[in-house]
Parts: structure tokens; sequence; C-alpha cells
């Protein structure tokens, strides 16, 4: 049967679009990312850790954040396994740097949150929120309360770990108003199985007339058998920082950090060597620097839930020294077979 439709009646209707078109200008950028991401699985490039973790084995080698002077106590008491809830009591006296204080804090951990909260005896407040949306991608948020001006921060932060590469981002103090704060942004990518390259972007704005931008350039490399690594790092003042840190044994390691600072108000440099030992139920750490100072830390396991620690230093260019001396102490009301141990045997 012929058509009834008339010749203008054809002609208005509007055509419709072809899907192969729409097809043959996607198919080739689709193909073009497969066979890109088919290369990168094949290469099986391991990922390379966070920018933020860029010296993590340099930083538990060295005393740097070990070290201490006076006396203090650290009391914890494990509440609860699964979730995991640990409350803790710190105490700090006669110390050269700062005050005597106390700070309680407070742990609450499940697989995807992390809860975190200390104070101190003038009403301090520190807290963290850490939410693991995969094993790939967790959010984070930091803040700290004070009544002193200008020591109240709120961090907010994303971390993302992909199959070869590292992105995150932070803000501190953002105002959505006026964007002001600061954000940095990083991203670190393995190149080969021993080498990655990466770069952290800081953008500061503390008003509309005043901003600052900058960015760091980072470099990490990792020998074959992961017992050492080597890290460099460019930042645009003219810093450039460099560490090393091998693995000799299960028991010994050794880190060496230089930072060079090569600004126009200030050239300098200094070098950091230092070295852990750990024995069977304790922990050495020998630290020697540039600038004259000498330092060494023991810790020292008498039981598993009670630890010794003793620490020094001596500065030879200042003629000065320091000495600490404290104990930490861990108490459960958690059964064995709920702390994970194995039943002791019945006394007979």
């Amino acid at each position: 049967m012929a058509s009834t439709d008339s010749p203008a009646r054809q002609a208005s209707v509007p055509s419709l679009p072809n899907p192969d078109e729409k097809n043959s200008f996607i198919s080739p950028i689709a193909n073009l990312f497969t066979r890109f991401s088919e290369w990168r699985r094949l290469l099986d490039l391991p990922n390379p850790g966070t920018v933020e973790n860029l010296q993590k084995e340099v930083k538990l080698t060295h005393l740097t954040n070990f070290m201490f002077d006076g006396a203090r106590a650290d009391l914890n008491k494990s509440l609860s396994v699964n979730p995991a809830f640990q409350v803790s009591h710190s105490f700090t006296l006669g110390s050269q740097a700062v005050p005597p204080a106390y700070n309680f804090g407070a742990v609450y951990a499940t697989n995807s949150i992390f809860l975190q909260g200390n104070v101190d005896h003038e009403g301090n407040v520190n807290a963290r929120f850490n939410q693991g949306w995969s094993e790939q991608s967790i959010s984070k948020l930091q803040a700290q309360l004070s009544h002193q001006p200008g020591h109240s921060m709120l961090q907010l932060e994303h971390d993302h770990q992909g199959r070869d590469y590292s992105l995150n981002f932070k803000a501190v103090n953002p105002t959505p108003s006026d964007l002001s704060g600061i954000y940095i942004g990083s991203y670190f990518q393995a190149v080969t199985k021993n080498l990655a390259l990466g770069f952290e972007t800081l953008y500061q704005r503390q008003s509309p007339e005043l901003t600052e931008f900058a960015t760091s350039y980072l470099a990490k490399y990792t020998g074959t058998k992961r017992d050492w690594i080597a890290t460099a790092q460019v930042q645009p003042s003219g810093i450039l920082q460099t560490t090393y840190w091998h693995k000799l044994s299960d028991k010994v390691e050794v880190a060496a950090d230089l930072q060079v600072i090569a600004a126009p108000s200030r050239r300098d440099a200094i070098a950091t060597l230092g070295a852990k030992y750990d024995l069977r139920m304790s922990t050495f750490r020998a630290q020697l620097d540039s600038t004259g100072k000498v330092s060494a830390l023991l810790e020292q396991k008498f039981a598993p839930t009670f630890a010794f620690l003793v620490a020094g230093e001596i500065d030879h260019f200042k003629n000065a020294a320091k000495v600490g001396v404290g104990v930490m102490i861990e108490s459960s009301n958690l059964t064995p077979e709920e702390m994970g141990m194995p039943p002791q045997p019945p006394m007979i």
C-alpha cells in the first residue's frame, strides 16, 4: 500500500540523530582510554605512597618526633577491641621547652571510622575524624580549639590512593565567603617500579589583596628489595631537602637527612644522621647533626604493659644538655581471649 502522507508532511518531520555518528565520535576516545588503562595495568606499577609520608621511614628512625626532656608519664587503658576504644592520661613535668601539663585523650575506631580527641588542663581541645569510604578513599577532619587568639584551626582533607598514584587535597581554615585560607593539593605518580615523581601546590589567601602561590617538586626512589629509600624535595623558596633510609638488617636501620637553604636572605645547610636498633625487649635510637647536637633515646620494656624511657641530648656548640625520663603503662579490663592472646593453662 502506498503512503498517504503528503510530501509537505514528510518534509516537516525532524530527522532523528544517527546513533552510529555519536558512537563513531566516542569510540576512538573510549578505545584510547581502554588501551592506556591496559598498558598501565601491564606495567604493574606500585602505589608510591602519599606525599605526607614521603619521609616516613626517616622520621621513624630519627629522634625528631620522639625526643623529650623532663619527666613524662603515659597511662593507657583499653576498654574494647571491636570496636576499638581506648582512653589515656599523659603528664609532663620539668621540661625546658614546655610548661607542666596534663592531657586526657580517647580513641574510638572501627573498620571505616577513626575518632581521636584530647583535652589538656587549660581547656585546649584537639579532635580528629577519619571516614573511610573505601580502601582507596578517605576523608579526614582535624580541629583545634583554643582560648588563645589565632591558635584555633580547622583542616579538611581527602586522600585517594590509586593503583599507581596518590591524590590529596587539604583546606586549612577555609572561609567560603571570600575563599580565604590555605589550600594544598598534591599528586604522586609511580613512573617505574622504583621511581615516583610528584608535586605539591600551596595556595594561601589571607585577603583579596594578599595571596601566595607556590609549588614544590618531589622524587622518591626505592631499592629493588625495598631495603633502602632515597627522597628529594625542592621548594620554590630555595630549600632542598634530601633523605636516605637503609634497613641493614631486621633489627638495624640508619637514616640521613640533608637540608640546604639557598634563599636570598639566608644560606645554610643542616645534616642529620641517625640509627635505630630494635632489640628483643627494647629500642635504642641515636642521632647526630651538624649543629653540634648529639641525642639518644632508649625505650626498655620490662613487660608487655610497662616500658621505661630515658632520653638525653647534648648541644656542644651551646654547651647545654637535656635529660628526660618517662614511663608508659598500659592496662585493660579485657580478658586474654578478647585481647587476642592465647588462654592461660589452669593452675593445678
